[in-house]
């Protein structure tokens, strides 16, 4: 703005401006605490129906179990966090005052001297919910002795699309990629059906079903989860050969089948969001299966249930979705 419009601003138009007389204040709405305890019974109900609506698949029970046993665990690492201060701080003035007495002097402790009751009332509830995560982790296991059945099937697909022939493409780089899935797809197979045996040798055992030792148990825990993270480590792999292959595409694959543009648009998307979401859940489960396959593992409490509460989280999003009415 020029100085010329700065000292003209403020001068008034040829034209008087009458005064507007004042609006007046809107007096402020209570709020609406009996519309909402109204609509609560309604709104629970329907969270519930929701909730029933995810529980009533075997892969829906494992998500939300896996969410809330894993948020609990997270929970209670962090209500743990919380209180060691208030422990630390109370055991060093203990220290303190024993060293400030004479050697023969006896030292008699108080309840004044702990932590206060709400210290006690928190690490109470730490210990509740560790005990939930244990006992939904105990039910998972429970609940995936069934699943070799489903690798049976993975593995009759396998066979059974060995004769059928592979994609077209130019330069035979069909052929070469069917291989490659193949091959990936045999060795992911493989190492489930290893790791799902161990497991569930090692579970049944521990519930006295099989014979096998607690050496022999604790040794083949290990061995499944080394197993599960050699599946995680092929999944990155394929996952990252996945889009490298997409990025490669045609214009006229990418327009396959008469697409038009926003479809193809909506399904980069698409397909974009699901990746993303792939990589971030075996992201998460990678630094898990290391910590678990080894004898004295690498992770802290606290960084277990934020790690595991990362693929719950994702699937628990999705699983709401759809089964969203």
């Amino acid at each position: 703005m020029s100085a010329t419009e700065l000292a003209t601003a403020d001068l008034p138009s040829g034209e008087p401006i009458p005064s507007a007389a004042p609006a007046p204040v809107p007096s402020p709405k209570p709020f609406p605490i009996r519309d909402l305890l109204a609509a609560a019974p309604s709104n629970a109900d329907a969270f519930l129906a929701h909730l029933q609506r995810c529980l009533q698949t075997p892969s829906g029970i494992d998500t939300t179990l896996l969410l809330v046993c894993y948020a609990s665990r997270l929970s209670a690492s962090v209500l743990e966090a919380l209180t060691r201060p208030a422990i630390r701080r109370s055991a060093n003035q203990l220290l303190a005052i024993a060293a400030s007495l004479p050697p023969s002097a006896t030292l008699v402790f108080s309840a004044k001297m702990l932590p206060g009751g709400g210290v006690a009332a928190i690490l109470e509830l730490a210990k509740r919910l560790r005990a939930l995560s244990a006992l939904l982790s105990d039910a998972r296991t429970f609940l995936r002795l069934w699943g070799l059945l489903n690798m049976y099937f993975w593995a009759r697909r396998l066979i059974l699309s060995r004769g059928k022939p592979p994609a077209e493409k130019e330069g035979g780089g069909g052929q070469r990629e069917d291989r490659v899935e193949r091959a990936v797809s045999w060795i992911q197979m493989s190492t489930c059906v290893v790791f799902q045996a161990l497991e569930n040798a090692a579970y049944l055992s521990s519930k006295g079903v099989l014979g096998w030792s607690p050496a022999a148990q604790r040794r083949a825990s290990l061995w499944s989860a080394r197993f599960w993270a050699a599946f995680v480590g092929v999944e990155v792999g394929r996952l990252f050969y996945e889009s490298h292959r997409r990025g490669l595409r045609t214009r006229e694959e990418k327009f396959a089948g008469g697409k038009t543009a926003a479809q193809v648009q909506r399904d980069e998307i698409e397909w974009g969001d699901a990746w993303k979401k792939s990589v971030a859940r075996n992201l998460a489960w990678a630094p898990l299966t290391v910590h678990w396959s080894l004898e004295q593992g690498l992770l802290g409490e606290m960084a277990i249930g934020a790690l595991a509460s990362i693929p719950g989280i994702i699937q628990m999003r999705d699983l709401w979705r759809r089964t969203a009415e």
